[in-house]
């Protein structure tokens, strides 16, 4: 089994964070654990130190000061990643509220090495729509946005706006994060438009994704705001755009 781990940004998680770190330790397939987190004042950050004394070697934080971002979290994550004597091979991304199943891991880590794909995505609405406890606005929010991405971008994934992914190592190291601009949910809609212009095999794993029952979303008017527009700006850019490429069998 490659070595795999899942970046868990967090801001003021504490009702659920013990708990989703110790169901992703308890999965039969191993997963080291990286939590980012965005100064908590609500001590989530503390627990998860305390926490590092059960899980040595498996459970890493890095503390930032402020609350700078999702997209800004998981570059941080990204490139801790990277860097890592380890060598991770897969590297996901997942939300600390149970809103993504712990148990798919495994299935989009899967979905790569079974299907030959670089990256895999949690998808809601790959076979109709799979979000329980959202109100209806909330859901067709959601649902007409990724249709929108689809028809601006052209991307053909059934969930543009997922937060839920696995990356081989090599799409992290070509995509050159430090030119990713979003920091809000347009974040997920770039990371995946960007791979995809770069060639990376993109496919979409089916999940059930259930909204959180702790805690409160993080969710505004500026982030929706900047999804719409943004998503705007990265197909212009895209006319101007060079994007470095997946390097074939024959250059690695």
């Amino acid at each position: 089994m490659p070595s795999s781990l899942v970046i868990i940004p967090t801001y003021n998680e504490i009702e659920n964070i013990e708990k989703i770190i110790k169901t992703v330790f308890e999965l039969p397939v191993p997963f080291d654990v990286l939590i980012v987190d965005d100064g908590s004042p609500d001590g989530t950050g503390q627990k998860v130190a305390e926490l590092q004394n059960q899980y040595p070697d498996r459970l890493f934080l890095e503390q930032r000061t402020g609350k700078l971002g999702l997209g800004s979290a998981y570059i941080h994550g990204f490139k801790w990643a990277l860097n890592q004597p380890k060598g991770y091979e897969y590297i996901c991304e997942m939300d600390a509220d149970f809103s993504h199943n712990p148990a798919d891991l495994p299935r989009l880590v899967a979905a790569c090495t079974n299907q030959n794909a670089d990256m895999s995505v949690g998808s809601r609405y790959k076979n109709g729509v799979n979000v329980i406890n959202w109100d209806m606005k909330r859901l067709l929010l959601s649902y007409f946005a990724s249709k929108y991405v689809r028809f601006i971008t052209g991307i053909t994934l059934t969930d543009t706006t997922a937060g839920f992914v696995c990356y081989h190592k090599t799409v992290l190291e070509t995509i050159e994060l430090d030119k990713i601009k979003f920091v809000g949910y347009a974040f997920q809609i770039e990371m995946k438009f960007k791979s995809w212009k770069s060639g990376f095999n993109i496919v979409d794993v089916p999940i059930v994704f259930t909204d959180r029952t702790l805690g409160s979303s993080k969710m505004s008017g500026g982030i929706i705001r900047e999804a719409v527009f943004g998503v705007i700006q990265l197909k212009i850019n895209s006319f101007f755009s060079r994007y470095p490429q997946k390097k074939s069998i024959a250059q690695v």
